[in-house]
């Protein structure tokens, strides 16, 4: 742990001393020591009830009752369960109901003993399991289930009756299409993956979910299709959300930047996406799909630098019509990261290189600003930037009108006052409006931290400042990998066949085999019709 190692580098023992008694104290709080005898069931329901309440701090959203068959005195029956996680409908009608009112009549017709009774018989909740350990009855409670404890059994019956209010499937928030589906993912994991199966009708779509987090055991799941994901690609997935020691999960950006492969990047190396329709997409390309409970934005690993560049509307259009869109957004973005730095070395270091009347226009509107290029290139991006976090952060109803208003206000009383020249507001319009063609986030993000970088390069080199930054920035992106996959392929290393769905989108005709990071066995996705068929 993180925090063994800052004691181990204290250099005073007695404070040493009193910070590991701190934190075994803090950790005997979160995961208090259990006996062996302990961590098994009693076979007394009361004795149970009990134990919960002391665990749970005698809190009153938990539901205890105890039931007694009339007819069979020494038979009692007890229920556990979270009020507000469970589906009380289900409860009351397939739980309390059988027991009240059919077991009996299973008792006396069934030689069994009460537990197996219940188990084959009464119980009409159709998911129910079997736990011989008090510390996983009590995790199925706290997940919402409902424990069925019997007196004389160390074995209680755990039921399925998850039914917390939740969000219901709406239009997508940060990746809009014009054309395509408009469900999007909810923060609730079964939904999730329903909204997955919905669209990939296939046995080898397998869903494997673990809990991570000390305190939060927030529910995991790797979704991926078998024989056409690479094996080494699970096998690395796997291994590092196990490696995984942390005390909450409470989004999917905690299994993010835990699992990355770089943490000094300003690149994403893992792409996240709230559309069903682009984590199905990416599991028929050989990707594997992390799903977090409680959050409606899905991870997909590998990911690849042009994977930011593509969107889900690109497929259910023509193929002319796609390529001509991404191509505006590679355009797009390296307008967002050079139109600044580009700006900045022309009026500075190149004016050779702009026309005589261009210069003299430019030259007369910057004739009363006291600052030089960078200071004005700087106030304008930041005052942006800041325009930009206050329009989000704000209510949604005033969001956009300050934002609006806020950009044209500014920037005319910012001529006015001769702070900034006319031809600074058109550059930090053309860089903002650039940035926002971006279909994700996250690059978006990236390009406006480096922006920033270049600008400062260009003040002091000029082109061959902004030349240096683009040479480290592409060595840099040359260098990073995804789960073993190289993040500019198939650009680098060069892959011929990666190039019909990369730059340019080739016709679904054309596009018959996946992406070289798919299993080498499943790499066909689409067979060619022979000549007698067309015939």
């Amino acid at each position: 742990m993180v925090r063994i190692k800052k004691l181990g580098e204290l250099k005073s023992e007695r404070e040493r001393k009193r910070l590991q008694a701190k934190l075994e104290k803090v950790e005997e709080v979160i995961a208090p020591p259990v006996s062996e005898e302990g961590k098994t069931i009693e076979n007394d329901v009361d004795a149970n009830f009990q134990r919960l309440k002391k665990l749970l701090g005698e809190s009153n959203d938990l539901i205890t009752r105890r039931i007694t068959i009339p007819a069979h005195p020494d038979v009692v029956i007890g229920l556990a369960y979270m009020d507000g996680l469970v589906n009380c409908e289900v409860i009351e009608r397939f739980i309390m109901n059988a027991m009240a009112h059919h077991l009996e009549e299973d008792l006396n017709k069934t030689a069994s003993d009460p537990y197996r009774t219940i188990v084959e018989y009464s119980l009409a909740v159709g998911e129910i399991s079997e736990e011989t350990q008090f510390d996983k009855a009590l995790l199925h409670i706290l997940s919402g289930d409902t424990v069925v404890f019997v007196q004389g059994c160390k074995t209680c019956i755990t039921t399925n009756t998850r039914g917390w209010q939740q969000r219901s499937i709406t239009d997508p928030q940060s990746q809009t299409v014009v054309r395509g589906p408009r469900d999007s993912f909810t923060e609730t994991l079964r939904t999730n993956t329903a909204l997955v199966r919905r669209r990939i009708k296939s046995s080898n779509l397998w869903c494997e979910v673990q809990q991570v987090g000390e305190v939060t055991k927030t529910d995991v799941a790797l979704m991926y299709i078998k024989g056409i994901v690479d094996e080494k690609i699970i096998e690395e997935v796997k291994e590092r959300i196990d490696k995984i020691d942390i005390d909450g999960i409470l989004e999917s950006g905690y299994i993010e930047e835990l699992i990355q492969d770089e943490d000094y990047t300003p690149f994403p190396t893992i792409f996240n996406t709230e559309r069903p329709d682009v984590v199905a997409a990416c599991l028929l390309e050989g990707r594997v799909a992390i799903i977090v409970d409680g959050t409606p934005f899905v991870l997909l690993v590998p990911s690849l630098f042009i994977q930011y560049f593509q969107s889900a509307e690109d497929y259910y259009q023509r193929a002319d019509i796609a390529t001509l869109i991404r191509l505006i957004r590679y355009i797009s973005f390296f307008l967002a990261l050079l139109t600044p730095s580009a700006y900045i070395a022309l009026t500075t270091m190149h004016q050779e290189m702009l026309p005589f009347p261009l210069l003299v226009s430019i030259a007369a509107q910057r004739e009363g600003v006291p600052f030089p290029a960078l200071v004005e290139a700087f106030i304008m991006e930041i005052t942006f930037e800041i325009l930009r976090e206050a329009g989000i952060r704000m209510p949604r109803n005033v969001s956009s009108a300050i934002s609006i208003v806020g950009a044209l206000v500014l920037g005319e009383a910012a001529v006015q006052a001769g702070l900034v020249s006319p031809a600074m507001i058109i550059v930090v319009a053309i860089t903002a409006i650039s940035n926002f063609v971006s279909p994700a986030y996250d690059m978006a993000i990236a390009v406006r931290m480096l922006r920033f970088i270049l600008m400062m390069l260009s003040a002091a080199f000029g082109f061959f400042g902004i030349i240096i930054g683009l040479i480290f920035m592409i060595l840099h992106l040359c260098s990073i990998r995804s789960f073993g996959i190289n993040y500019m392929a198939p650009m680098a290393p060069f892959d011929r066949k990666g190039q019909k769905d990369s730059l340019i989108r080739r016709s679904l005709k054309k596009m018959t085999t996946r992406p070289s990071l798919a299993s080498e066995e499943n790499i066909v996705r689409q067979h060619q019709p022979s000549e007698n068929t067309n015939k």
